[in-house]
């Protein structure tokens, strides 16, 4: 299997990682993956300033490369390395040095190579703009490296240091080898070029982005005289940058441009590697509207495409997204079987996420996985034993749990997750699959890491056990779990933590955080679900009821019907649900009703406008950050893929969003926005604001001068907003029980 941890992520820059999306639960996939050796036998972890390897089963130290080895010849202290990766044949190190950070991730930088052979350190791309590189990695011989900087393809000799371009008419616009804002933020596609096998040729993503049009941010605070700041930003209705494959030869940077049926500025091309062991492609291409995918195999020398595959959806096709989404390489990449010369593929066609094989030679597809439940997560293939290993969890959509099946499709799914440890558990594996990094968590029970035999699935050693050491981690549950049956009788999970001296006889305000569309879920049995990052002090204590709850269309593990049924309707199903569910939380007898607040991030901005807007009787008061106040200014990669093209339905648009409603204000507003949102522009805020002021709707507004929609920037911004929050939610929604 194609591992996709190859870089080092440093879990104390894990919410830098996750950036915006930090108000969600932990990313618990993101806390488990270990950087592997290619055995599988140790795995690599930086440490004061070295590398090392530690070798299981006992977790033998050894240094890979010192502190000294670490420092240049002309420096006095050593590189700070932020992701590093090895050649094949484990002789060289790419050191990834001086990052920055491009839209949500640091995949700029400088690197240098490590040679284990001649004991150097040298630096690459020196004749290039320092932290411009990104993607270096070695060719397959581990002779060449090859790298991206800005917007050009470039190999370099590794013996000699000869720089050699690839391309040269990369442009802000004309990108090589990697991608536009709009593909890294809906596709999380980042590294846009493959290595052949033979090391002899380089295949690589350009996107002409040449017609898509600027939107503007404006930075007020830089100088005295404002300045604009550009970005290629693809609104919804606008049709997407052409996306093209070429395949360039190293020895003398010709390129050959893959012939793949279709207009390029009408498709997307989502995934793009070489089969193993050949000189051809496997290209997935998505329609505009996401509802069509093919795979197509491209001869890589002459050119030609032929499909192989095609799988359609009323709504729209999911891309399988293995493990962690926030790896700076992460490219949607293949699983190949090699036994059978075949793809893993993952599809709802029978209304569940199922894994299939899917044949490169045109035999029949292999349904592997059965069964009314979806596989929430690829997590290994065993190709050599023939299994594969995946998080599922059949009853109940807050967990995850590791199962494993035959890759023939013949065998039963077997739960190997204790049963004992309810909860959401995530696994790295090893590169020979005997081994594994487990973490668990629940709501009670901090995030514990141990690492296990996969044979048994027992830790290494007694000390890191979670199973013997699980009721000394356990902390008191304040977070309950529960289910609610609405009015048109749809079951929602949710979970509510209750004050802290809670006196059933009395009523409580209660806070409602939402979040609502397809890209996220809330309720998660997690270490911390409950927590309100953004408060300041503690909720329970202060007297607040905080609850969430998850609606249709949000990605839970509830089958395609759940996840899709907000098809063409986000503003009306989510909404709907949220609604409806706290209008049977309001029949509680300790729910003050005149005290019933709700909050919401992005999407769950929007959320909140629209719960505010519509449903003005249940909402009294409401704190909306960073939201698509109007979906027609949201870009088109997202909204067309769950609210089809406005060409064709407008009306969809405009009665999903906010601002269509704004009229029906009555409570307490606060609407936050950063000035420098790349993402939900803050022209979101602007156009709102006109229309609550059209109105007469009196609220209140706070923008963030030039931050971006994770509001982070800036010294004391989170303070800042912590205290905004905090104070307005208890002005407007006092807490305590009556």
């Amino acid at each position: 299997m194609k591992k996709i941890n190859k870089f080092l992520i440093k879990n104390k820059n894990t919410f830098e990682v996750i950036v915006w999306s930090w108000f969600f639960s932990f990313n618990l996939s993101l806390v488990s993956q270990v950087n592997w050796t290619t055995d599988g036998d140790s795995y690599y972890k930086l440490e004061n300033n070295q590398l090392l390897t530690y070798t299981l089963p006992n977790h033998d130290a050894k240094t890979v490369i010192t502190e000294a080895q670490l420092t240049p010849d002309s420096r006095s202290e050593p590189l700070k390395i932020d992701h590093f990766s090895f050649s094949l044949d484990q002789q060289k190190v790419l050191l990834f040095t001086n990052t920055k950070k491009v839209w949500r991730l640091k995949t700029k930088g400088d690197y240098w190579v490590f040679n284990f052979k001649t004991n150097t350190l040298r630096q690459i791309g020196t004749s290039l703009k320092p932290s411009s590189l990104m993607f270096a990695k070695f060719s397959p011989d581990g002779n060449t490296i090859a790298y991206v900087s800005e917007n050009n393809l470039y190999t370099e000799d590794d013996a000699s240091g000869t720089i050699n371009p690839l391309t040269t008419n990369g442009t802000v616009s004309l990108i090589n080898g990697t991608f536009d804002w709009a593909y890294e933020e809906e596709f999380a596609c980042r590294d846009g070029f493959r290595w052949s096998p033979d090391s002899k040729s380089i295949a690589y993503w350009q996107i002409d982005a040449s017609e898509i049009k600027k939107f503007y941010m404006v930075n007020n605070t830089a100088a005295i005289y404002s300045q604009l700041v550009p970005l290629e930003y693809p609104k919804v209705g606008e049709k997407p940058s052409a996306c093209s494959v070429g395949v360039v030869n190293i020895s003398d940077s010709k390129t050959k441009w893959m012939n793949i049926p279709g207009d390029p500025s009408q498709n997307y091309l989502v995934r793009m590697e070489f089969i193993p062991n050949t000189n051809d492609l496997l290209i997935q291409q998505l329609n505009r509207k996401q509802n069509q995918i093919k795979l197509y195999m491209v001869d890589a020398l002459k050119g030609s495409a032929k499909i192989i595959y095609e799988e359609s959806d009323e709504a729209w096709v999911d891309l399988f997204q293995l493990g962690n989404t926030y790896a700076i390489d992460y490219t949607n990449d293949f699983s190949f079987l090699k036994e059978s010369n075949s793809i893993l593929w993952a599809s709802e066609k029978d209304g569940w996420r199922h894994l299939y094989q899917i044949s490169l030679e045109g035999k029949p597809e292999v349904l592997i996985t059965k069964g009314e439940y979806d596989v929430i997560d690829l997590k290994y293939i065993h190709n050599k034993e023939g299994f594969v290993y995946y998080l599922a969890s059949p009853d109940n959509a807050t967990q995850k749990y590791l199962y494993k099946t035959n890759l023939n499709g013949n065998g039963k799914n077997k739960l190997l997750s204790p049963a004992s440890l309810k909860g959401s558990h995530d696994y790295s594996f090893s590169s020979n699959g005997n081994y594994a990094a487990h973490t668990f968590s629940n709501h009670f029970t901090p995030y514990s890491k141990e690492f296990i035999s996969i044979a048994n699935h027992k830790a290494l050693t007694e000390e890191e056990s979670i199973l013997r050491n699980v009721k000394k981690l356990e902390k008191k549950s304040t977070t309950e779990f529960f289910s609610i049956t609405t009015a048109d009788n749809v079951e929602m999970d949710g979970w509510m933590v209750k004050p802290t001296n809670f006196d059933p006889n009395k009523k409580y305000p209660v806070v409602f955080y939402v979040y609502s569309e397809p890209a996220g879920t809330t309720v998660n049995d997690t270490y911390n679900t409950s927590k309100n990052r953004l408060y300041n002090g503690d909720m329970a204590k202060d007297g607040y009821i905080y609850i969430s709850l998850d609606n249709r269309g949000t990605p839970s593990p509830k089958g395609r019907e759940w996840r899709k049924s907000i098809y063409r309707k986000i503003g009306v199903v989510n909404i709907n649900d949220q609604a409806m569910a706290a209008k049977e939380i309001l029949k509680w007898n300790f729910i003050d009703s005149e005290r019933v607040a709700v909050w919401g991030w992005s999407g769950g901005g929007s959320a909140t406008l629209n719960l505010m807007f519509q449903y003005p009787e249940i909402y009294k008061t409401g704190i909306a950050i960073a939201a698509v106040a109007n979906q027609l200014t949201y870009d088109n990669i997202y909204q067309e893929r769950y609210m089809g093209l406005p060409q064709e339905n407008k009306e969809d648009f405009i009665t999903g969003s906010p601002i269509t409603y704004a009229k029906n204000l009555e409570g307490n507003l606060l609407y936050i926005h950063g000035t420098g949102d790349d993402n939900v522009h803050y022209q979101n805020a602007e156009l709102l604001l006109n229309e609550l002021i059209k109105n007469n709707k009196q609220f209140q507004f706070m923008p963030y001068p030039n931050r971006t929609h994770g509001i982070s920037e800036g010294e004391g911004t989170r303070k800042h907003l912590a205290t905004l929050y905090t104070n307005y939610l208890k002005l407007h929604c006092p807490p305590g029980g009556r």
